[in-house]
């Protein structure tokens, strides 16, 4: 028996127990699909540069810029699906064993799996949506695309207000309910997961180190070290799809023998 599959008998006992069960995930788990990371080389800000909140809500020539970066979003996306990884927490979550998951992506991938919009946090907003700032209204990024198709550059809501993805930018206030949402959720649960991040993205890495101090069983998977590699209860430094695929079925081995308590 290899070491990777111990560690992932361990979690695996441990997630069967049931109790508080809580994905936190990041980049690492939708390159997976396709998607590069945004910091990394061939990713979007290799490419462009970063446009931030204050220049996009000041500057016309900025917000320009924002939209064809959102534009080469867009056309990165197309046909992307929800790889093994996402559709192992959805496995999980239809079991039972899932109470939510905390996302660190903008891409929509764990809603395209199967997890319910109202059990998936997402701390940097959705690349897929857009929000006026002014009055706040929400629509869908397609009506965006489909202006700046036609020639509108920086569009407008019909109240005037700036037309933007509903993704936080450098800058831009984190959502303060998402992530106070994220917390509590991490500060009560029994076993936080995280799949796919390097956890140094701030605030948001700093959930999973609240959910250690409250107690919680830690179990980190993640091809780089992190910063809580130290305190997880399970380590394991593997591909996240075929690590989650096998941690199913390992869980629903340790629930149909019984195992769950040994």
């Amino acid at each position: 028996m290899t070491d990777t599959t111990q560690r992932v008998g361990v979690l695996a006992r441990q997630i069967a127990r049931g109790g508080s069960n809580v994905f936190f995930t990041g980049a690492g788990i939708s390159t997976e699909s396709g998607i590069p990371d945004f910091r990394s080389a061939g990713g979007i800000w290799s490419r462009y540069r970063p446009v931030s909140f204050d220049e996009f809500m000041n500057s016309r020539q900025a917000r320009v810029e924002y939209w064809k970066q959102k534009v080469a979003f867009a056309e990165l996306m197309a046909g992307v699906r929800p790889n093994p990884a996402h559709l192992a927490i959805v496995r999980l979550f239809r079991m039972g064993l899932v109470e939510a998951v905390i996302t660190q992506n903008v891409d929509g991938m764990h809603q395209a799996a199967g997890m319910p919009e109202d059990r998936v946090i997402e701390l940097h907003g959705n690349g897929l949506r857009v929000r006026c700032m002014s009055c706040r209204e929400v629509s869908p990024l397609k009506e965006a695309l489909d202006r700046i198709r036609a020639g509108d550059d920086a569009p407008q809501c019909r109240c005037g207000g700036f037309l933007k993805p509903d993704t936080i930018s450098f800058g831009q206030t984190m959502p303060e309910p998402e992530v106070r949402k994220a917390f509590g959720l991490a500060q009560a649960c029994d076993c936080l997961v995280v799949v796919g991040s390097t956890l140094v993205v701030q605030p948001a890495a700093s959930i999973p180190a609240s959910a250690v101090d409250a107690g919680a069983f830690l179990a980190v998977i993640n091809l780089s070290e992190t910063p809580l590699d130290k305190k997880a209860d399970v380590l394991i430094a593997e591909r996240a799809g075929t690590v989650m695929e096998g941690l199913v079925d390992e869980v629903e081995r340790v629930l149909g023998k019984g195992e769950k308590d040994v």
